[in-house]
Formats: C-alpha cells, sequence, structure tokens
C-alpha cells in the first residue's frame, strides 16, 4: 500500500515543475543573446515534469489539466 502511495505522490514533480517555469521566465526576462539551447533545454525539463505528472495521474481531472499543460507546452516550442 505504501508504495503505491508514493507512486501517486506528484509533490516532487509539481515543485520542480514550477521551477523549470520560473527559470524559463527569468531567462525570457534576461538580456543574453542567443536563448534558443536554454529555453530549448528547460521546455525539455518541462516536458519530462508534465510527463511524469500524467504517468502518475489516475484520475480524470488530472489528466485533462496535464493534456492541456502538453498543449502549452507545445505552442511554446513551436514559436
Amino acid at each position: 500500500m505504501l508504495f503505491y502511495l508514493e507512486k501517486m505522490d506528484m509533490s516532487e514533480e509539481k515543485q520542480r515543475l514550477e521551477q523549470h517555469c520560473k527559470y524559463f521566465l527569468e531567462q525570457l526576462d534576461g538580456k543574453q543573446e542567443s536563448l534558443g539551447r536554454t529555453l530549448n533545454f528547460i521546455s525539455q525539463e518541462i516536458g519530462r515534469e508534465i510527463n511524469t505528472l500524467g504517468a502518475k495521474a489516475y484520475d480524470a481531472d488530472i489528466q485533462r489539466i496535464v493534456v492541456q499543460m502538453k498543449d502549452e507546452l507545445e505552442k511554446i516550442k513551436n514559436r
């Protein structure tokens, strides 16, 4: 039972996702000339966290949010 409860805990992923998003926005606000690689790397990390959240989500509402986050991330990557 404890194994499944730990497997369903999303707090670490949510915290890392929040930190990645903050870092992404900080980089956008910065004055660096070449942000492409940095933003690409950060967006990959964001994608990994979103995928992990989706794998751990056993709730339909959370799954919908995960799909929306993936959609928004794709919009970012395509700009």
